[in-house]
């Protein structure tokens, strides 16, 4: 596998950290998680399936579970040990705590001057709001992701993805390889403040030309991407279901509209979104609204035009294609996972669906880095570890 050889120590929690960090292990990565007493506290939060919370099995499978007390001096001696024997470094304290541990950059850089260490926070680590405290919804609306999640209604609404997490995720991952390969040629590793509301916001390239163009906020109702474009619009059936059209290309509107015997509305199409598409909004809105999801399923089987039922998320993740694609995947005991979105054709991901119990390397680590088997002892003798 592409990452096999390569040796991650994580000390981050919830998701972002775990999420980047799961998907270096499914490509081969050796994932070594340092857990806190309390252990990973996706452990317990949400719903679960045999045991294990859901979220916890879709972001620490195939890692290794270690504790050690930073606090005590024999635990930190150990954690520097376990540090020159890593290519990566991942940890997601509020700015400043890595430094009082004394792990910080600086320090775990002399222990091993190849070492990649990431760090992941909401502000990152310069700035005004920099020990500011926040999650995903925070930095969403601190960031304008939920002011443009706007309903028909005009008011925003809760977000159904936590887009700044998963942005902080990738972008620390393609951050953290990069890294790599420029140690791999160079010798030296590097240090990357990687923010979530600096990864969010980077995703915002198709939606700034109203700030960029006209210095002023969108209004997302009236917008190409958010309400204002009869071809990129959520319609309603006759049966009270949903279904999309997704695709605002002229050709599209052709098509459709012709197969419904209104082609006169088709240069309205081509004007800009917002008041000038509102009359083909209406004509579809109460075409759709006069049959079933099933007849415009039907309808749509042979027309070229991007379409889609809005899917509940059962159904969904259950689609033959998502399927067949391997990205719901089910273990020897019938939990389910979230499969790997990167596919290589040669040494492709082998994830390894197993989860640690809290705790459950510690002295195997231990073990490697040269502790006997007596040390050990008085170590967890000494509150070093659990």
């Amino acid at each position: 596998m592409k990452l096999e050889g390569y040796r991650v120590l994580d000390l981050s929690l919830f998701l972002p950290g775990p999420h980047f960090t799961m998907m270096m292990a499914d490509h081969g990565a050796e994932v070594i998680s340092l857990e806190p007493p309390s252990g990973e506290p996706v452990r317990q939060i949400g719903l679960k399936q045999n045991g294990e919370s859901v979220w916890f099995r879709n972001v620490f499978r195939g890692k290794k579970s270690i504790n050690l007390n930073l606090k005590s001096e024999e635990g930190k001696q150990a954690f520097y040990k376990l540090c020159e024997t890593v290519d990566v470094i991942v940890e997601a304290f509020r700015p400043g705590v890595v430094d009082r541990l004394g792990i910080d950059y600086k320090t775990i850089q002399k222990h091993n001057p190849k070492i990649v260490y990431c760090s992941i926070s909401a502000y990152g680590q310069s700035g005004p709001k920099r020990l500011n405290p926040a999650h995903d919804l925070s930095i969403q609306a601190d960031s304008g992701a939920v002011f443009i999640n706007q309903g028909q209604d005009a008011k925003p609404a809760q977000p159904g993805m936590p887009v700044a997490d998963m942005a902080g995720s990738l972008m620390a991952f393609s951050g953290v390889l990069m890294a790599l390969l420029r140690a791999e040629r160079t010798g030296k590793g590097d240090y990357l403040d990687i923010s979530m509301q600096d990864s969010l916001v980077a995703w915002y390239a198709n939606v700034m030309g109203p700030p960029f163009a006209e210095n002023r906020s969108p209004v997302p109702k009236m917008e190409r991407s958010w309400g204002g474009a009869a071809m990129y619009q959520i319609y309603e059936t006759l049966d009270g279901e949903y279904l999309t059209l997704g695709g605002s290309e002229v050709k599209f509107a052709e098509n459709l509209l012709t197969a419904l015997g209104r082609e006169d509305l088709i240069e309205l199409c081509k004007k800009p979104p917002g008041e000038s598409q509102q009359d083909v909004i209406a004509f579809l809105a109460e075409t759709f609204k006069g049959k079933s999801l099933a007849h415009w399923t039907e309808f749509f089987k042979n027309l070229d035009v991007c379409w889609s039922p809005v899917r509940s998320l059962n159904e969904a993740i259950r689609d033959e294609h998502l399927v067949s694609r391997k990205m719901l995947i089910t273990d020897s005991e019938g939990n389910h996972h979230l499969g790997v979105p990167i596919k290589y054709q040669s040494e492709p991901a082998k994830p390894n669906l197993s989860l640690p119990s809290f705790s459950q390397h510690t002295e195997s680590v231990l073990s490697e880095l040269g502790y006997s088997d007596q040390d050990i002892s008085k170590m967890r003798e000494q509150g070093c570890f659990r």
